[in-house]
């Protein structure tokens, strides 16, 4: 079995993210293919993300026709980010972040 995966950086509110995305995870095929995302804040390192408390990572499950549908890992992983992101707590966490640089 050849394991293939396609890697992306991007840059979401100042933090540069890579995406590392495997279509096909275990070789799974069909109208129930598994795909397999990575999600890995490099810049500042181990940054924290909507959807990873405090690591900076995130291993993510999905059917491959969800990331598809999205428009690809880079649009889904957008889209799930900023989905996060409107959340109550991490609007709390935002706001804490941006107090203490007052001091």
């Amino acid at each position: 079995m050849t394991r293939s995966f396609e890697t992306h950086l991007i840059v979401w509110r100042g933090i540069t993210i890579e995406i590392r995305y495997e279509e096909r995870w275990l070789d799974s095929d069909g109208p129930y293919s598994t795909a397999h995302l990575e999600l890995r804040a490099l810049e500042p390192e181990r940054a924290p993300l909507p959807m990873t408390a405090e690591t900076g990572y995130r291993s993510h499950f999905a059917p491959a026709s969800v990331i598809a549908e999205a428009g690809g890992p880079v649009a889904f992983v957008k889209e799930w980010l900023d989905q996060s992101a409107a959340s109550k707590a991490w609007k709390d966490k935002e706001a804490a972040a941006r107090q203490m640089t007052l001091f």
